[in-house]
């Protein structure tokens, strides 16, 4: 009995502490270059909430989500959020240029061409797929398909918050 009375309150505890995301994973270390042929290393995230969408313009729910990725980079920017938009390997570069400029998309926007960053992160298989970093560079949270943006600003709004 005695056993039990001890038992029960150390499982509670590890069972919080494996919820509360004290063994986060690592974002991977890469490096892409922008469509303006800024050369940009996972390096320069550290300090910030990052952002890191893969799309394709072939994407209907991409092309739908993105005017809330645009929003959510604006109302968020100024307090430490960047947001990058990886173009998947198999999306004419072309027509990421274009979609881009005509959107004029306010972030980084980088073109897999070889598809060693969507591997580096999975590998990410299907779009969208959009991954949330903290300050730290641990990924916080993976979002297969459009996020609740309600559920994705509050989220955010407590990783701004984090020293």
């Amino acid at each position: 009995m005695l056993h039990r009375r001890l038992f029960a309150p150390a499982l509670a505890l590890i069972c919080a502490a494996a919820l509360s995301g004290c063994a986060r994973e690592q974002a991977p270390a890469v490096e892409y270059t922008l469509l303006d042929g800024q050369k940009v290393s996972s390096k320069q995230w550290a300090g910030k909430v990052m952002v890191v969408n893969f799309w394709a313009t072939s994407c209907a729910t991409c092309v739908k989500e993105m005017p809330q990725i645009v929003a959510t980079h604006e109302k968020y920017k100024a307090r430490g959020l960047d947001t990058v938009a990886v173009a998947m390997s198999y999306d004419p570069p072309a027509f990421v240029s274009r979609f881009a400029e005509t959107r004029k998309l306010p972030f980084g926007v980088a073109i897999d061409n070889t598809g060693n960053v969507a591997n580096a992160f999975g590998p990410v298989q299907m779009t969208p797929t959009t991954f949330l970093i903290n300050k730290r560079g641990e990924i916080v949270k993976r979002y297969v398909g459009e996020p609740d943006f309600a559920a994705f600003h509050e989220l955010i709004e407590k990783l701004l918050a984090e020293a």
